[in-house]
């Protein structure tokens, strides 16, 4: 007979993200054994998705100032308070090998995607500066932008299922949010206007799709599954499910898609700006 503990012990057991993630690995250290090593000690040695994680990142950025073990010790005091970073770092995964089309295993993305690492390395700096480590947290914000040319103010706050494609020149000012399965693309800035100490950054709602090289200015809203179009600059609030485009951006049209950023269409922007 199943009892509910059975069951729940069971479910622990299922992990469909971390499987795909050793499944490649495994696929990696057949086909090209002078990988075997990269890919033993970073993923087949660990026993689970999140100690493996902690270990990349943390062999990512080693530096003299703060070794690899300092990092990796770091975050895994951070998994054991906050075990979210885990499942919000699975959906990133999914979301990455849902719309990039340029990733064919979640182990590529786990094991070499800048935009997967930053975006995870910020998770942790900002679970470090809500929880008083700040100085940690902003050393791991500096040398995230040294090593994978992006830069997330620890303060920000970002939602799950992020797929961060390209990542170099991404910015993200301190009072600025994202919300649930948002894809961005590389160079998008969300900035501030002016020197304030208030809330000065923009809030990026659900679903939102931000083409490359977009600027988003200002304590605005970007609402829900929207669009914001290549080099746009954005200065003002944006309606959900319409698309934004130009210089400044202005509605062009609806979005297109109930999910934009799943979707991942950019030809749409250039034919409803040129059509």
């Amino acid at each position: 007979m199943t009892t509910n503990t059975t069951r729940s012990a069971e479910l622990r057991t299922i992990d469909p993200v971390w499987d795909a993630v050793t499944s490649g690995a495994r696929q990696i250290a057949h086909a090209e054994p002078s990988l075997a090593n990269l890919v033993y000690s970073n993923v087949l040695n660990h026993g689970s998705f999140e100690d493996a994680l902690a270990h990349r990142l943390a062999e990512r950025l080693d530096h003299p100032d703060v070794s690899a073990d300092l990092i990796r010790q770091a975050f895994r005091d951070v998994l054991a308070a906050r075990p979210e970073i885990g499942l919000e770092a699975r959906a990133d995964l999914a979301a990455t090998l849902e719309r990039d089309p340029a990733c064919h295993k979640a182990v590529d993305a786990f094991l070499y995607f800048k935009g997967f690492h930053a975006i995870q390395t910020h998770r942790f700096a900002h679970a470090m500066w809500v929880g008083g480590r700040r100085e940690f947290a902003l050393y791991l914000q500096s040398r995230s932008s040294t090593v994978f040319q992006v830069d997330i103010n620890p303060a920000a706050r970002i939602g799950k299922g992020i797929m961060l494609d390209h990542a170099t020149g991404f910015v993200v000012g301190e009072t600025a949010t994202i919300g649930d399965n948002v894809s961005i693309l590389q160079g998008v800035t969300l900035g501030g206007t002016g020197k304030s100490e208030e809330d000065r950054h923009p809030k990026i709602d659900n679903g939102v799709l931000i083409g490359a090289g977009a600027i988003v200015l200002g304590n605005i809203r970007v609402g829900e599954c929207a669009r914001i179009g290549a080099g746009s600059v954005v200065v003002k609030e944006v309606p959900p499910r319409v698309t934004v485009a130009g210089v400044p951006a202005r509605i062009i049209g609806e979005a297109g898609y109930a999910h934009p950023a799943s979707v991942m269409d950019h030809v749409a922007l250039v034919n409803d700006l040129t059509g």
